[in-house]
């Protein structure tokens, strides 16, 4: 989840497929959020100066952007975790702590139980879809005894 840079003392979080990518040129996906952990790794820093960098007030729970401050994501509520965006913990080492090559690499996260129920649900969906695909449709109209006739599938008298 971490790239080493020019900089042996940062590494970086990714969120892109490119490895050794310049951070301007990174894509931004916002399912891989990072913690507070993840970022004081990242800046080489101490927890308590990570808080200090960060765009947070007690009497606003989403303060404004703040150039100078590392901002975090959106919460809506005050015991929600501080989470930040990769590309805003790159633009807060090369802008405000100004270090000056900083690289990007992404690894994908494994599945989670939740994905691959999902994913376990989609396919029986598939599955449902496909055999309903298959199975002959029978006419609306009742009074058509021809086709009624033909039917397979009706029980034996």
């Amino acid at each position: 989840m971490f790239a080493r840079s020019a900089d042996p003392m940062l590494s970086t979080p990714a969120s892109s497929v490119e490895s050794g990518a310049d951070v301007d040129a990174v894509m931004a996906r916002s399912e891989s959020l990072v913690g507070i952990e993840e970022v004081q790794k990242s800046l080489n820093r101490s927890r308590a100066s990570v808080y200090r960098y960060t765009n947070t007030d007690p009497r606003n729970l989403n303060p404004p952007f703040n150039p100078r401050k590392l901002n975090p994501e959106y919460r809506s509520d005050q015991k929600d975790p501080l989470l930040f965006h990769p590309n805003e913990v790159a633009r807060f080492a090369k802008d405000v702590l100004r270090i000056k090559e900083v690289t990007v690499e992404v690894l994908n996260s494994p599945s989670t139980a939740t994905q691959q129920c999902l994913s376990a649900i989609l396919e029986e969906l598939r599955l449902i879809r496909s055999h309903l695909d298959g199975l002959q449709v029978v006419p609306a109209d009742p009074s058509d005894l021809a086709s009624r006739r033909e039917r397979q599938d009706r029980p034996a008298a």
